[in-house]
């Protein structure tokens, strides 16, 4: 498709990318969504030369300053309000993120299926994990990413909107560090508005996951997105926030803590504390045991659905930790900070 050709086609579709050191995956990503005349690129304090990427790419750059913190949220925003202030006619757009490729003719899909249907706010489509291969946590990702065509309840971070149903819903809420997209997904529906995940190929994704304690940081930070939409959606239903809340801290804090105290005073006091210590022990296996057959079942292979069990059962850990980082600065009134799992490439 020519320029003149996707100008035209595209004429009433704007984008945002966002990125924080993204290096090369920044690059793809740009390089990905070329045939959009309106492009806006909003970055968050990178040191690896992601400004002079997105320059060689002629799109319009927006740099966020600190304060307030960096979130994506507030990215997208800045992002959002740019597009819009340039081309205020615009009735579409398409939210990226910098570890993201959009497949060539996903924005050709998105636009078709949010024009067919006035009643919906957001479309996705398929997204997929670049190299799952490369590390069980990226294998993990590719399956988070799945989601079953038709209505579904929220939209990611790579959607395609209604540009009237991001200004019903006031667009993202900037404070927030995680959990933003869920929370934006559930205002735009208590307004009557519909999302949909589409039939047809999104793009791919890079996490670059490939130590624990990368995916331990990204678990923490779905923990502490967990517990504030819980906390803005004590009524949500679907999905069920405050029962997986309810999981975190049996999972994550309950069990752990009889854990140790019965290790403890097995070692102290009675060997019948060990009864206590298998009991406790008992449940956590079976628990672990039950995602592994659940990801089986689904597919996974059996090294990938035992790898699942164990990692999402300690993960809870992980997410209790950023449920308390959540409540505690909601009850000392402090802006929590970006968690961030990655680093600059190359570091």
């Amino acid at each position: 498709m020519n320029g003149i050709d996707a100008a035209a086609e595209f004429k009433s579709l704007g984008l945002v990318v966002i990125g924080r050191n993204e290096g090369e995956r920044l690059v793809r990503c740009l390089a990905s969504v070329r045939s959009a005349p309106h492009r806006v690129y909003v970055d968050s304090g990178s040191t690896d030369g992601s400004i002079e990427n997105a320059t060689r790419e002629g799109v319009a750059i927006v740099e966020l300053q600190v304060p307030p913190n960096f979130t994506a949220a507030r990215a997208r925003n800045a992002g959002l309000m740019k597009l819009l202030t340039d081309h205020p006619g615009l009735e579409f757009v398409q939210t990226v993120d910098g570890d993201c490729e959009i497949d060539k003719d996903w924005l050709r899909a998105g636009l078709a299926a949010l024009q067919a249907e006035p009643g919906v706010a957001a479309v996705f489509g398929r997204l997929r994990e670049r190299f799952p291969q490369r590390s069980v946590y990226n294998a993990l990702c590719d399956e988070d990413w799945y989601a079953a065509i038709g209505e579904t309840p929220i939209v990611g971070g790579n959607a395609m909107f209604r540009v009237s149903a991001l200004r019903q819903a006031n667009f993202y809420d900037p404070s927030m560090i995680a959990g933003e997209e869920p929370d934006l997904s559930m205002r735009m529906r208590k307004q009557g508005w519909r999302l949909h995940c589409v039939d047809a190929e999104m793009g791919f994704h890079d996490a670059d996951i490939r130590r624990f304690s990368q995916w331990w940081k990204r678990t923490r930070r779905s923990g502490h997105a967990y517990a504030e939409l819980a906390y803005r959606h004590p009524d949500a239903r679907d999905p069920n926030w405050p029962r997986t809340v309810y999981s975190i801290v049996f999972w994550g804090a309950l069990v752990p803590l009889v854990l140790a105290v019965a290790l403890i005073l097995s070692w102290e006091e009675s060997r019948y504390w060990w009864l206590i210590v298998g009991l406790v022990f008992f449940p956590w296996s079976l628990h672990i045991l039950r995602i592994s057959l659940r990801k089986r079942h689904a597919g996974s292979s059996a090294k990938l659905a035992s790898a699942s069990g164990a990692l999402l059962t300690i993960g809870k850990v992980a997410q209790f930790i950023g449920f308390t980082e959540y409540h505690r600065n909601r009850f000392l009134g402090r802006a929590s900070r970006l968690i961030e799992h990655k680093r600059p490439p190359g570091n």
